[in-house]
């Protein structure tokens, strides 16, 4: 089976991460018009709480895996490296079974806890799901341990269009059956069973590919290569790699979670119960489907930088991990600001335009300016692991979670769902903030120059008041249309100018440099080229 190289491979991973986050979208905004406030909170508690024991049961060990097959295969271990891919598997069948039982059998005391009953029915619909996917992350961490990346990718992409179909499909039947928001709500979460089902079959294909494969290249036959590992030696090499991963990727997961769990308990008797039963649907559902769009890129960023960084880090180059370092955070920010500007700006068009009404606008869009911090976290968190630093960004992560339940308690009771929002940022914040003082300490890293914040700053000023000013101009002009059609052509018109305002004023404030463009993938720099020579028509012309 032929190899995918490192740039190939993360163009795939990268296509796919897209795909699955808008129909992961897609998948929410059918659903938030059929249910109601409550029907949208035990939808979002479910899937929030699958989406956290997903990461604790898979996040790193596939990496561990692909890390550990890698090796073997190329100091011609093979039969090791099988080893491990069995090893693995029967920790992922494990850990599948156990989550799964755990949750079907604790539904009712979690939707207790969380002060929402009725979500008891959505979390034990969306627990098989749980049984597959551990299986299914180790086999993806085992062909990305082939450098293959086809296989997973489009595992994951069949996985989010039968998870999407099957979701509404059922959510729309129980609807027109006249079923109560919790069955509707159920029903929707079940359908992440019918993803996993199709996702095991597409990597059940590559897997039997890859056999066939290295049967007629001979690799089969010189599976004895290595030594008989033991269990416990390979499961010690694995959570040794693993965990500081574990833990540092389930964080944005986890103040999603947290959220869930402590609005009803910090918000009681402070505010009235529509009031908060409203915040839940709008947070749970609108803002965090919005909120993650801006991090595609930033996955995408932080999984490439990874081999860059360890390469400079391995021969001892302190220069090119800092000048690789400072590049991988610009790029974060600088591709990731104009996004968080068009959905926090412009949240009432966008959220207005997904969903079923523009409430709830604000707190999706100071959930979305968060953002920007969260991006610089999880690149800050790559470059970490890349420079053999795990535990430091681990030691950030946990720090962080735990500012981000001392500040949840101190400011929900008095700001609402706001308080829980300006802790979850301030968790981001804190992150980043340790991550690149540690990168300081070790590298040669420098963010932006002294002497660029200022033009940094004007450009994301100056670029947020002409989306401003967009947006109720157009809004005012089609006050006529019908409110839908009026916010998408707003969600539109913002989209085009923030590609073209926001460029423009880094390199018009010089923020960007021609000789820092230089060093960016060769689709940027043609991008950017004109707006150099403009800016250069006009230095000149001046």
């Amino acid at each position: 089976m032929k190899k995918d190289t490192l740039l190939k491979g993360t163009l795939i991973l990268a296509a796919a991460a897209l795909v699955a986050r808008a129909l992961g979208i897609l998948q929410r905004v059918p659903i938030e018009h059929i249910l109601g406030d409550k029907g949208n909170q035990y939808y979002g508690i479910a899937n929030n709480l699958y989406l956290l024991l997903l990461a604790v049961a898979t996040a790193g060990i596939p990496s561990a895996v692909s890390k550990m097959v890698s090796e073997r295969y190329s100091l011609g271990r093979e039969n090791e490296a099988r080893q491990i891919y069995r090893a693995a598997l029967l920790f992922g069948a494990a850990a599948g079974l156990l989550i799964t039982l755990v949750m079907l059998g604790l539904a009712p005391m979690i939707s207790a806890l969380m002060h929402d009953p009725g979500a008891a029915a959505s979390i034990r619909a969306i627990a098989p799901s749980l049984i597959l996917f551990p299986v299914i992350a180790m086999m993806r961490g085992y062909f990305q341990g082939r450098h293959n990346m086809s296989a997973g990718g489009l595992s994951q992409i069949v996985e989010q269009i039968l998870r999407v179909a099957s979701a509404v499909a059922l959510a729309f039947a129980f609807s027109a059956w006249g079923w109560s928001d919790e069955k509707v709500a159920a029903g929707a979460s079940f359908g992440s069973v019918f993803g996993s089902i199709g996702a095991f079959g597409v990597m059940l294909y590559y897997a039997r590919k890859l056999a066939s494969a290295d049967k007629a290249s001979g690799t089969a036959k010189h599976a004895s290569g290595g030594r008989r590992l033991k269990l416990g030696d390979i499961y010690r090499e694995l959570f040794r790699l693993s965990v500081p991963i574990v833990l540092t990727a389930i964080t944005v997961q986890m103040m999603y979670t947290l959220d869930g769990v402590l609005l009803h308990p910090l918000l009681r008797g402070h505010f009235q119960p529509e009031t908060i039963d409203a915040w839940g649907s709008v947070l749970l559902q609108n803002a965090q489907s919005i909120a993650g769009i801006p991090v595609i890129l930033a996955v995408a960023l932080s999984q490439s930088i990874i081999p860059v960084i360890s390469s400079a880090h391995a021969t001892g180059d302190r220069a090119k991990v800092g000048a690789q370092s400072s590049l991988a955070v610009r790029i974060a920010v600088f591709s990731g600001m104009p996004i968080v500007l068009l959905l926090s700006v412009g949240a009432y068009s966008v959220n207005g335009c997904l969903f079923s009404s523009s409430r709830g606008s604000l707190v999706v869009g100071l959930l979305s300016f968060g953002t920007i911090f969260q991006i610089g976290m999880m690149v800050t968190n790559s470059i970490l692991l890349g420079i053999g630093q795990p535990r430091k960004a681990t030691m950030h992560a946990l720090t962080g979670i735990l500012v981000k339940i001392v500040l949840s308690f101190a400011l929900a009771p008095w700001m609402g769902v706001y308080g829980l929002i300006a802790a979850t940022s301030i968790c981001f914040l804190w992150t980043l903030g340790f991550n690149i003082l540690s990168l300081k300490k070790r590298s040669d890293l420098r963010v932006i120059d002294k002497g660029r914040w200022a033009g940094f700053l004007a450009a994301i000023a100056v670029t947020a008041a002409v989306l401003w000013g967009l947006q109720s101009a157009v809004l005012a002009l089609l006050a006529g249309l019908p409110d839908r059609g009026a916010l998408f052509f707003s969600s539109a018109v913002m989209g085009v100018a923030v590609l073209l305002v926001y460029p423009a004023l880094l390199i018009l404030f010089r923020v960007i440099t021609r000789e820092e463009a230089g060093s960016y993938p060769g689709p940027v720099r043609k991008l950017l080229a004109p707006l150099f020579r403009l800016r250069a028509g006009r230095a000149s012309g001046g």
